[in-house]
């Protein structure tokens, strides 16, 4: 994996006054570690705008302080409600040497063949676990392979995911990661007989009404 470089400077301005740090196009952030005191510093906004995005919460990345490299994991994004702007990073200096903890996100991929075959609906209960490991052994993300969802009811539970030797899984393995559910209309009758209300559905089968 290519290595991904912010570059920052450090900075005096904190408080109400990092205001005119943003309005000059710098993002105002703090940088700390088990064995560094923390340090206020400051990026380019357009910089920072295009690579964090892109930034998992378990990949490593180096914050270079006007030459002082930092290996570090982004810990915070705080943004703006209503805009989703940027407005301030938490980065954590890692030691290469010591077991971290850290979140990292699952990726889904494939087709359940429940959802053609059956109407099927995938429910997705996790979308992050929490896992330990040296920083060079942490996966940036994980995948899942949707398509062994063929029958409803077919779960895909945290003791089922595929993890590096190296990582320990520190979330409930027996925690739903993502299942098949019934119909709409089906949950709908089971809900007026009393039955639990379903999560928030993200991707559906066609009922044949819809043909």
């Amino acid at each position: 994996m290519e290595e991904v470089v912010l570059q920052a400077q450090e900075r005096t301005i904190t408080g109400k006054q990092v205001k005119t740090l943003r309005l000059a196009g710098r993002l105002p952030a703090v940088i700390y570690g088990k064995s560094y005191a923390p340090v206020a510093i400051s990026l380019d906004y357009r910089e920072a705008q295009k690579v964090l995005p892109t930034i998992s919460s378990s990949q490593l990345i180096v914050v270079d302080v006007e030459g002082t490299r930092h290996t570090a994991l982004v810990r915070e994004k705080q943004r703006e409600p209503v805009s989703g702007k940027l407005l301030h990073i938490d980065f954590l200096e890692v030691s290469m040497t010591e077991i971290l903890r850290a979140s990292v996100s699952i990726h889904f991929e494939g087709e359940a063949p429940a959802i053609k075959n059956y109407n099927g609906v995938v429910v997705i209960r996790t979308e992050e676990i929490d896992v330990e490991a040296l920083p060079r052994d942490l996966p940036e993300r994980i995948v899942v392979d949707l398509s062994s969802l063929a029958e409803i009811g077919d779960t895909i539970f945290v003791r089922d995911l595929e993890v590096p030797a190296k990582v320990r899984i520190l979330s409930d393995v027996d925690e739903i990661v993502v299942h098949i559910t019934a119909p709409a209309y089906e949950s709908e009758l089971e809900g007026a007989e009393g039955g639990v209300a379903e999560p928030e559905v993200i991707e559906r089968g066609k009922k044949e009404e819809e043909f």
